[in-house]
């Protein structure tokens, strides 16, 4: 069974960090490109970051110098660090499994004072 579990999101300040965790099972997770994308009200899903079989990095523009897609393929997980939050980071989190098709449950990430 294919699943994609995310966790750590939360509620922090302007400033702070969280560090975005998905651990995958059901999937050949060491040959395929994941991501993190994100989805805003009212707003369409979006690129955040990806990283190939082979760790060569991708992001969106307004997320660079300040997040990091990093993958550990013995525990089967894809993480995104992600520091000087901005309010307008505030989404819903998901991570892709792009090869498989497959989608995580999302974790809500929300940056306010």
């Amino acid at each position: 069974q294919v699943q994609l579990v995310e966790s750590g999101g939360g509620l922090v300040q302007p400033g702070g960090s969280l560090r975005l965790s998905c651990v995958a099972s059901g999937i050949n997770f060491s040959i395929d490109r994941m991501g993190w994308y994100r989805q805003a009200p009212g707003k369409q899903r979006e690129l955040v970051a990806r990283i190939t079989s082979g760790g060569s990095t991708n992001y969106a523009d307004s997320v660079k110098g300040r997040f990091t897609i990093s993958r550990d393929n013995a525990k089967m997980a894809v993480y995104l660090q992600m520091n000087s939050l901005k309010p307008e980071d505030t989404a819903v989190y998901y991570c892709n499994a792009y090869f498989t098709s497959a989608w995580g449950q999302g974790t809500q990430v929300t940056v306010s004072s």
